[in-house]
């Protein structure tokens, strides 16, 4: 999501008062801080950083510095009282009033918005654009799941969902652009409850009701992003889109695949994620479909059914679990047991007996005992997970697990979290060289980042696969190669 927000704050910018971004600070006009509250001491690291910007902005008054993100939303003004420097705190939610924040700071007086607009933000942000074969599409924002361990809807707000419309009308216009595969975006992506409107509307987003309580929190690093102004680009023409019927109505849109309910005027039809996939399948050109990050409790029957209907949608899932101890689960507030999420990747094998299965795991959460480890490392080798990511429990301000008592001692923590690991790369290895030898559909994103002399692409199971070629043709376009070699982070493969 930081990704997608930071390339979102490029377009605007550009478009709106003519900067493009740069890779020197020092010749920086504009310098951001993009930042995420998941990963540990996330403030401490936005202070430092701002700390080198400080003698920066010393030597070139007019340099303007903001802060955005999640740390933005959780420090508050506090930023600017401890960084007086700073000219600009917005939250994920305002990101598109980064032009108004600019103009109110001329002043000299830092400007912060750390609002929850529920229907500015998709409407206000520039047409969207694309320079590869793949692209990330925002199709829901927020949390209200409320787990004990995380932030995220405290500083990003509740579940809100774009209209399918809306949705349906960007993805045309990145298949326009030559964009292949689209990993469609969510803090809990599969809650995605999208308004089904068949009259004119004003843009806005539709809130989710219910469901599980728990929240995933998966996100990149802070990133700091410089811009430099140049001189204004000529108009370019809008990019055409893929299929007409996206006028004012989604009365063409298919029935099968997921559900809608709702039927009035006052209670919009409302399109889930299964429904959203089926009507994404159709737009001419996008042929690979993704989507993260999930959440167990929403891993309906509809959103599996559509595994074993859509080819576009690919052999890769990440379904965060956290925990393979019940005990622990229900202290985390996730709403599922784990003999829960096995029957959901059970009923998922049955139609994709292939599919590769990445998962979040937190070690040492307050009150974690050997007995619940061990069940987190069944877990793991019953389910046989690839690559996943997995961290030391960290508490966060202001959320109930960090009053929760926590004896374990840091040495045992980070034993686990080896332990674990271990097994997670052994698993995902044993993966990868049972791949050496078949064929495999290869999304060629653009030149090897080792060896200029190669092309490199990403696999179903989202590997990358370095290939010879003798030329950059393929570059855009699906090649099927065989692979010949696996790696500790990467294939080699041959064209077939």
């Amino acid at each position: 999501m930081n990704d997608y927000d930071s390339s979102k704050m490029a377009d605007l910018l550009r478009e709106a008062r003519g900067f493009e971004p740069t890779s020197e600070e020092a010749e920086a006009d504009l310098l951001l801080l993009n930042t995420c509250s998941v990963r540990e001491k996330a403030a401490e690291k936005v202070f430092h950083q701002l700390g080198r910007w400080r003698l920066l902005k010393a030597a070139r008054p007019g340099v303007k510095i903001g802060v955005g993100g999640c740390v933005a939303s959780q420090e508050g003004s506090a930023i600017a009282k401890r960084a007086p420097f700073v000219d600009l705190v917005f939250g994920p939610q305002t990101l598109h009033r980064l032009p108004q924040l600019l103009d109110a700071a001329a002043d000299g007086r830092p400007a912060v918005d750390l609002r929850f607009p529920e229907i500015e933000k998709f409407d206000s942000l520039p047409k969207p654009s694309s320079d590869g074969p793949s692209a990330h599409l925002s199709i829901m924002e927020g949390c209200s799941k409320y787990c004990t361990f995380c932030v995220v809807p405290y500083t990003r707000g509740e579940e809100v969902s774009r209209p399918l419309i809306d949705v349906l009308r960007e993805a045309q216009q990145l298949a326009a652009q030559g964009v292949r595969e689209l990993n469609l975006l969510g803090q809990n992506v599969n809650a995605y409850r999208g308004a089904l409107d068949h009259s004119p509307r004003r843009g806005g987003v539709q809130r989710s009701k219910g469901g599980a309580r728990s929240c995933d929190a998966g996100g990149a690093a802070s990133a700091a992003n410089h811009y430099r102004r140049v001189p204004p680009h000529p108009p370019t023409q809008r990019p055409r889109l893929a299929r007409s019927a996206v006028n004012n109505g989604v009365g063409a849109l298919p029935l099968g695949g997921g559900s809608y309910v709702g039927s009035s005027a006052s209670a919009p039809r409302q399109a889930d994620l299964a429904y959203l996939l089926t009507v994404l399948a159709q737009v001419e050109g996008i042929d690979r479909l993704r989507y993260t990050t999930s959440h167990p409790a929403h891993f309906t029957d509809s959103l599996i059914d559509v595994y074993g209907e859509l080819p576009q949608l690919v052999d890769h899932l990440h379904l965060p679990v956290q925990s393979g101890s019940d005990r622990i689960l229900a202290r985390m507030k996730r709403g599922y047991t784990a003999l829960e999420y096995k029957a959901r990747v059970k009923r998922l094998r049955r139609l994709r007996p292939n599919i590769s299965l990445s998962s979040d795991f937190i070690v040492g959460f307050p009150g974690e005992t050997d007995e619940d480890f061990n069940q987190t490392l069944a877990l793991v080798a019953e389910v046989g997970f690839d690559h996943s990511f997995s961290f030391i429990y960290s508490p966060r301000p202001g959320t109930p697990a960090a009053d929760y008592p926590d004896d374990t001692p840091m040495e045992a923590k980070k034993a686990r979290l080896e332990l674990l690991q271990a097994r997670l790369r052994q698993q995902a290895e044993a993966i990868s060289q049972g791949m050496v030898g078949t064929a495999q559909a290869v999304l060629v994103t653009g030149v090897s980042k080792k060896d200029p002399g190669q092309l490199q692409g990403r696999t179903e199971n989202n590997r990358v696969v370095n290939f010879s070629a003798p030329n950059q043709e393929l570059v855009g376009q699906f090649a099927q190669l065989r692979i010949t070699e696996a790696l500790p982070n990467s294939l080699r493969g041959t064209p077939l």
